[in-house]
């Protein structure tokens, strides 16, 4: 496969990273003291900070100062970093449509109905 169909590789995670973008994704924007209060265990200050520096080198989440504190937003939603995961995967694939396939065959049936859903309202959309 041509390298330069490939998609870009997402930042991965390490589990704490994990943990603080799941408090970003599920509770939104929050400083370190808020994302520190929705995790479990008693975890320092300086660990979550280090934690958030990092997810911003990897261009996970944003900080802006809002008074004296500041606050940390996701930059994509849950359901984006994890399409962009999938799509990664599928560029590394040496036969992508077989990688397709295999992943369809694996998927539960509630899945099966929501792509067959989604693919048939994207055909009518298209074809009106």
């Amino acid at each position: 496969m041509n390298g330069s169909n490939r998609a870009p590789e997402p930042p991965r995670l390490g589990a704490l990273e994990s943990q603080v973008m799941d408090v970003l994704w599920d509770h939104g924007p929050a400083t370190i003291r808020g994302i520190i209060n929705q995790l479990p265990g008693d975890l320092a200050y300086t660990t979550i900070a280090t934690v958030l520096t990092n997810l911003d080198r990897k261009q996970l989440v944003s900080a802006r100062k809002e008074h004296h504190s500041t606050l940390y937003t996701a930059r994509a939603g849950r359901e984006e970093h994890v399409a962009a995961v999938m799509r990664h995967a599928l560029g590394t694939s040496s036969d992508r449509a077989a990688s397709i396939l295999h992943f369809v065959d694996t998927i539960p049936a509630s899945d099966l109905d929501l792509l067959r859903d989604y693919l048939r309202q994207r055909e009518g959309g298209a074809a009106s």
